[in-house]
């Protein structure tokens, strides 16, 4: 086991803090509780050292409690004991402490895969500007979601009333809400003529295990969220897409040779790149220049590719950066809840 430096600690106890004040404030008062609380607590940041970097994420750990029955809420399981109040910080700890040794094992086999179907209402501006049907192809796809932006309703909150859009067959059973400010709201769904997703770990929708997963994923208060996911597994279950299990630098070449070659491919990702590596993120920023007739759409924290984040003139408080071929064009909500063009 590696010896715990303070220098470690401090970093861990620095982001939990951040994950608090931007992330999870405003929109989870549970996870903005436990994240303050794992932040002062040196036994519980002594275990998540225990852990592989990249297994000591805030919703990795909250995930994988509540997934065994920690907090109170929709998605605790029925039967489950000795669960933790929503909320509680004090009875998460002593939770964590008395289960800690499964909660590690579903740490460090599960991934935050989160599928927010959501996300789809703040590509949809970038889609809509394309004048030809798309080859979609999706980097961290988890269960692929986010590749049907062509069959689900949206409605855009504007300064002068809400404007809904719907496929052409007619209103979805998934409705997609977004804020929009400083856009025009797109005027059609785009045409998706072929659509593929890469991921280290594709995750099955139709697999009630894996579904299970998804759903201990979305945050505790959002209602809404786990309203969407199962409408979303429901209308694309019959119809999954295809899912490549792989690496984005090795898999995303072979699978763009696959779009038909009339289709404009459109490769995209959200908030994907911060679990790599900062080495394969500037690989795979190069990979996506090198192709010049593919369009890249990116949506992602700020400081994960510095060189959009850098375009942004003011602090984006939390929100992702939504780049068009590397032009940061949109602040937007992590989850798709809004849209702030710039």
């Amino acid at each position: 086991m590696q010896p715990m430096s303070e220098l470690d600690a401090q970093s861990l106890r620095d982001y939990y803090r951040r994950f608090a004040r931007f992330e999870a404030t405003d929109t989870s008062p549970t996870y903005t509780a436990w994240a303050q609380g794992v932040a002062e607590d040196d036994e519980i940041i002594h275990l998540l050292l225990e852990l592989p970097k990249q297994k000591r994420q805030a919703n990795l750990l909250f995930a994988a409690a509540r997934h065994l029955g920690a907090g109170d809420d929709s998605n605790t399981h029925p039967g489950d004991e000795g669960n933790a109040g929503a909320g509680d910080y004090a009875s998460l700890r002593r939770w964590l402490l008395e289960h800690w040794e499964v909660t590690r094992e579903i740490m460090l086999a599960r991934s935050t895969q989160t599928n927010e179907a959501g996300r789809c209402a703040v590509l949809l501006p970038a889609l809509a500007q394309i004048d030809r049907s798309i080859s979609l192809i999706e980097v961290g796809a988890s269960a692929g979601l986010c590749l049907y932006p062509d069959r689900y309703s949206y409605v855009y909150g504007t300064p002068s009333g809400p404007v809904t859009l719907h496929p052409d067959d007619g209103p979805s059973p998934v409705v997609l809400d977004c804020e929009l400010r400083n856009a025009q709201v797109p005027d059609r769904l785009p045409e998706v003529a072929w659509r593929a997703g890469i991921d280290l770990n594709p995750l099955d929708i139709n697999d009630a295990d894996q579904r299970n997963w998804l759903r201990s994923l979305i945050w505790p208060e959002h209602d809404i969220r786990r309203r969407r996911l199962s409408a979303a597994a429901s209308l694309m279950g019959p119809d999954p897409p295809r899912l490549v299990a792989g690496d984005l630098l090795e898999s995303i070449g072979p699978l763009m040779t696959e779009a038909p070659a009339d289709s404009q491919v459109v490769v995209f990702h959200s908030a994907v790149l911060a679990y790599v590596s900062p080495a394969e993120r500037a690989q795979f920023v190069e990979l996506m220049r090198s192709h010049e007739d593919v369009v890249w759409i990116s949506n992602e924290g700020a400081r994960v590719l510095p060189d959009i984040g850098n375009q942004v003139p003011n602090d984006p408080d939390g929100r992702f950066v939504l780049a068009v071929n590397g032009e940061a064009s949109a602040l937007t909500g992590p989850h798709g809840q809004s849209y702030e063009g710039l």
